[in-house]
């Protein structure tokens, strides 16, 4: 029975009341409706206690809002400040506008379409830049090839010159045709440098698995030198992706350069690799005069020399740069004068 009910009946009921029949039905009559109060009570109490943690827990969340709202306006305005560019209507001045949401959402919208914009003028631009690229370098490849055929043909009318009529010209005369052949050669290494430079301004093939074995391999058999040179190679070196072609060209025009230019009795090239998740990185070094710090960038611009050579283009180390951008890697060089140059370049795995 409940507790509050028992006191009062032991202060207001007496034993003969307590024991009639019809007064104990009443009795458990009353006592259910007191357990019923303090079951509905104890119900009010929970349902009171849930909401009043829920509102908590909503005040809580309501507040960070509140807060991250206040940062991204204060952020906002701090842009504001920045760009004072913007005028809204009736505000001619960026100081003079009041930086509420609403005018932050119009500056923002504005600003928006005025990225859009310029993205799309950008885009514009570098598609006509590809496409001029592309005309530029199929006017190259073209010009550069018209323009052997000529070339070759003056070369051997001069020698034929020379050949059958070497008892008719004085001295004078054949030095003139010397200087006419030696001309011609240094045209014609020029148009074949730019031929080349036309040909690796993209990578048309895919990549594939490349062995640098195999590329070391034909760039030793395509260097034409009497000088004495020595290689040292790695052992075990890597396959890494790649198109032959622009590895060929890579590889050969930074040893090429290692032993036309070498000063040394026998030039000696020595090459070392490394890796990391993202890169391979190469270094060539040689034995040779070395180059002056103050032509470091210098010597990867088309046609800059630093010595005077019939036989070169000029454009061997720009094309290298050019190749070495198309993957993604880059280029640098350490160099002592009389002990030799270091050539350090990466490319993307």
């Amino acid at each position: 029975m409940n507790p509050l009910l028992k006191r009062q009946i032991r202060k207001y009921l007496s034993d003969e009341l307590k024991s009639h029949p019809e007064m104990q039905l009443f009795l458990d009559a009353v006592n259910k409706s007191y357990h019923t109060f303090d079951d509905q009570f104890v119900m009010l109490q929970r349902a009171t206690k849930i909401s009043s943690e829920e509102l908590s827990q909503a005040n809580i969340l309501l507040k960070k809002q509140y807060d991250a709202q206040n940062k991204i306006i204060e952020k906002l305005q701090n842009v504001v400040e920045t760009l004072k560019t913007y005028n809204i209507k009736g505000v001619k001045n960026i100081d003079d506008l009041e930086l509420n949401s609403h005018n932050l959402v119009d500056f923002i919208n504005h600003q928006a379409k005025k990225i859009i914009e310029f993205n799309t003028q950008r885009d514009k631009l570098l598609q006509n830049v590809e496409q001029q690229n592309r005309e530029l370098n199929y006017y190259a490849h073209m010009v550069s090839h018209d323009l052997k055929s000529p070339l070759q043909s003056i070369n051997t009318l001069t020698s034929w010159i020379k050949e059958d009529y070497k008892d008719a010209l004085e001295q004078d005369g054949l030095e003139k045709l010397d200087l006419i052949q030696e001309n011609v050669d240094k045209l014609y290494y020029i148009v074949h440098g730019i031929s080349e430079f036309s040909k690796v301004s993209k990578i048309e093939n895919k990549f594939k698995s490349i062995a640098l074995e195999s590329v070391l391999s034909d760039v030793a058999k395509k260097i034409e030198t009497s000088k004495k040179y020595e290689f040292n190679l790695p052992a075990n070196l890597p396959v890494i992706q790649g198109d032959f072609y622009t590895l060929e060209r890579l590889f050969f025009n930074i040893i090429d350069n290692g032993i036309k230019f070498n000063d040394k009795e026998i030039a000696m090239i020595t090459l070392n690799f490394s890796e990391d998740e993202t890169f391979w990185k190469f270094s060539i070094s040689d034995n040779g005069k070395g180059i002056e710090s103050k032509y470091f960038d210098k010597i990867f611009i088309a046609f800059k020399k630093l010595q005077n050579d019939d036989k070169s283009s000029g454009i061997g180390l720009s094309i290298v740069k050019k190749i070495i951008e198309l993957y993604k890697g880059t280029i640098w060089l350490e160099s002592t004068m009389n002990v030799g140059t270091t050539f350090h370049f990466t490319l993307k795995k």
